[in-house]
């Protein structure tokens, strides 16, 4: 074995999470954070069939009776959504080029 080679850390895999909307119909998405915004959680993901290159945002949500599962549901209140979103930014400025 070489002594001098140096351990090198292998690039993490993506965690793909596979959802499926009120249809049935699945899609798949890579998780980017977790954020906690006013005593809630929201997941940030980004879809991998997708060309636009925008995140997707949901609020995460237990399911009542079911310590394990969660749901991931839609934000409609564009204020949090921004908040959330400029979180996001600020920690991963250094990793993703944002448009404003």
């Amino acid at each position: 074995m070489d002594e001098n080679k140096k351990n090198i850390p292998a690039e993490e895999e993506p965690t793909i999470l596979t959802l499926h909307d009120d249809e049935g119909n699945e899609e798949e998405f890579e998780f980017l954070d977790v954020i906690e915004y006013q005593e809630a959680q929201y997941i940030v993901l980004f879809p991998l069939e997708e060309d636009d290159m925008e995140i997707v945002i949901l609020q995460v949500e237990e399911i009542e009776g079911n310590d394990e599962e969660e749901a991931y549901v839609a934000v409609e209140d564009e204020k949090v959504l921004d908040a959330v979103y400029a979180i996001f930014k600020e920690r991963f400025k250094d990793e993703f080029e944002f448009e404003d």
